[in-house]
């Protein structure tokens, strides 16, 4: 599967936002965007400020789609099945996005980002339900139990990762940092979940 390999920070500093995508760097003075504000690139500090409607919609995209780390077609896909739900298709984004298992690991606090999350998802370490899971787009359910495999559970990583987070510091998820496990209690409301993003302009985009 294609993947994209390039500096993620330039992917912030585009965006011109932290998209969080380098963990706990991102909120140092060594974050790039603290000290180069601007798009990448040669003419990154000359672009002209004006932007049109079409510009500041597919901006917005780009934003959601880099901050939880999918590729085009991924997020289109989606898009689709969100659209074909009850409810405003731009929640339904969102939530949908919040049940991918790479994300679920990362807002549990085992991994440091949403790409370490996938690699520890991919590398066979997690277990939902008590089965193996190495798909990082599964969506998890409400009362889905996310654990750490035994023999997984000595990873540096996770435990570095745990020791930067509080307990339960979001009200859909659980944690038990003793056994390694954390619980998806519920699908989270758009309103909880920390996202500075406008949605609408995604739908708006993809319905022209």
């Amino acid at each position: 599967m294609a993947r994209y390999t390039g500096s993620v920070c330039k992917l912030c500093r585009r965006e011109r936002t932290k998209l969080m995508l380098k963990g706990q760097k991102c909120l140092t003075e060594k974050c790039p965007i603290e000290k180069r504000n601007y798009a990448p690139g040669q003419h990154g500090q000359s672009r002209r400020s004006k932007v049109s409607e079409y510009g500041i919609q597919l901006r917005e995209k780009q934003k959601i789609k880099r901050s939880y780390g999918l590729l085009e077609t991924q997020f289109r896909n989606l898009f689709d099945k969100a659209s074909r739900q009850k409810g405003r298709t731009g929640e339904n984004l969102i939530k949908l996005l919040e049940r991918r298992l790479d994300n679920v690991v990362y807002r549990l606090g085992f991994a440091p980002s949403r790409k370490s999350a996938r690699q520890l998802v991919k590398h066979r370490h997690l277990l939902v339900n008590d089965h193996l899971v190495d798909i990082p787009s599964y969506m998890v359910s409400s009362g889905d139990v996310i654990k750490i495999r035994e023999k997984s559970k000595k990873l540096d990583l996770i435990h570095s990762s745990l020791k930067k987070i509080k307990d339960s510091i979001y009200p859909w998820l659980s944690i038990d940092k003793a056994t390694l496990s954390g619980t998806f209690l519920q699908v989270p409301e758009r309103s909880e979940i920390p996202l500075n993003a406008n949605e609408q302009l995604v739908v708006e985009l993809y319905s022209k």
